[in-house]
This record gives structure tokens, C-alpha cells and sequence, in this order.
């Protein structure tokens, strides 16, 4: 078993019958939703609220039953993966490209458990992955300039050469920063410059991160 397939498949035990689960999206959540699929199967009453499109076909392709976020007042529990987890549960979230339906999901969760691999935990935010922005395509070039300045360096991101372009119609700007000392602050920033929809930092949302080793999950607690 991989480690992105242990972590993932690990976090399904903490699915209880009739919950309302949010789905994320991602390479090491892809094996807890064909867990949910199977649990489907086994008589489960759930619903799952997808945080993008590929992750509601999968979903739909495992007869998962789907409802909408507007329909409910909160989620019980979200399980969504993570590009880097520091000491305290702090995350960069986006490179999936659904990091504000993410964010949105995880804003209305009584719980959310992340799930990763070893590679993803980190001492400092920003010294592995890019933060991912979403921007309205009108202020991609001025919300690129403002992240200079802020110390970063911004990079519209592409797929198959052409501009990505998110399931809300927006780009993203992969922005690297040399570590990012001050997570909230710079949180503050970014989502100040008009133009930017949402950042991929994801302070103080999770309750328990989920990592995948090679002699088993370890499960860390907020």
C-alpha cells in the first residue's frame, strides 16, 4: 500500500453513518472517496459535498449520493488533502486548483481531517510548494506586481500550455516564497488586493492531519 493510499484510506474510519461529508480534492483524498464509494455499497447513509468538478465525477462515477453546500447549515466532517502541513496543522492548500471551494467547504466543517504523505509536512509554510492565488483573469497582472512586492514570485500557472483556468472561471498565480514566517499576516495581504478571489492558506482549519509512513499512519491531533 502507497502512503498516500494509507493516510487516505485511514481517515474513512472516522466516517460515521448519516454524516454530510465534504469531499476534496487531490491524489491522497482520491483513495478515501473510493473508500466512501465502498462504505456506499456496505448500506451507508451519506451525502458528500464535492469541492470541484473532478472530484464530483469521481464521486458520481461510485454512485456516491451528492448534495449542495446551500442545502445544508454545516458539514459534519470534510477530509481534503494539502500540499504542506507545519507544526501546527497550519496549511498551503491549491495545487489541485479547487482551493476556494475548498476553503468555502472547510469554513462551514464541525470537523475537517487532512490527509498526506510524509513529504508534506514541513517546519515552515512556503518552503516546499508555491502558494496558489486565484484571481479574476482583469487583475492578474496587477495582482502579479502586488505579490512581488510582497516578496513572492508569481507565476500565472499553466496546464498543457495554456493559462489553467479554475472551475470559477479564474487563473491562479503559483507564488514562491523563501519560507513565510508570518502566515496570517501575509494571508491578510493577499486577500486585501482587489482582484484576488482567494489564497491557498488555510490557517487553524484542521483538527487532525493524517500521515501516511512507511510502518503506518500517524495521526496528529490539533
Amino acid at each position: 500500500m502507497n502512503l498516500k493510499q494509507m493516510a487516505g484510506e485511514k481517515a474513512a474510519e472516522y466516517i460515521e453513518d448519516g454524516m454530510i461529508l465534504g469531499l476534496g480534492t487531490g491524489s491522497t483524498v482520491y483513495y478515501t472517496i473510493l473508500r466512501i464509494g465502498q462504505m456506499i455499497k456496505e448500506g451507508y447513509d451519506l451525502i458528500g459535498i464535492p469541492t470541484s468538478r473532478k472530484t464530483e465525477e469521481l464521486a458520481r462515477s461510485l454512485n456516491i449520493p451528492l448534495g449542495r453546500l446551500d442545502d445544508y447549515s454545516y458539514i459534519d466532517l470534510t477530509i481534503d488533502g494539502a500540499d504542506e502541513v507545519d507544526p501546527e496543522l497550519n496549511l498551503i492548500k491549491g495545487m489541485g486548483g479547487a482551493l476556494v471551494r475548498e476553503k468555502i467547504v472547510a469554513a462551514s466543517s464541525r470537523r475537517e481531517i487532512i490527509v498526506v504523505d510524509e513529504a508534506k509536512m514541513v517546519r515552515m509554510l512556503g518552503t516546499r510548494s508555491p502558494l496558489p492565488v486565484e484571481v479574476i483573469p482583469f487583475g492578474t497582472g496587477f495582482v502579479r506586481e502586488r505579490l512581488t512586492v510582497l516578496g513572492g514570485s508569481p507565476r500565472v500557472r499553466e496546464m498543457n500550455e495554456k493559462i489553467f483556468v479554475t472551475d470559477n472561471g479564474n487563473n491562479i498565480l503559483d507564488t514562491v516564497f523563501d519560507g513565510i514566517s508570518d502566515p496570517r499576516k501575509l494571508e491578510q495581504d493577499i486577500n486585501n488586493l482587489p482582484g484576488v478571489v482567494e489564497n491557498g492558506l488555510f490557517l487553524g482549519m484542521a483538527d487532525r492531519v493524517i500521515v501516511g509512513h512507511e510502518d503506518g499512519p500517524e495521526i496528529i491531533e490539533k
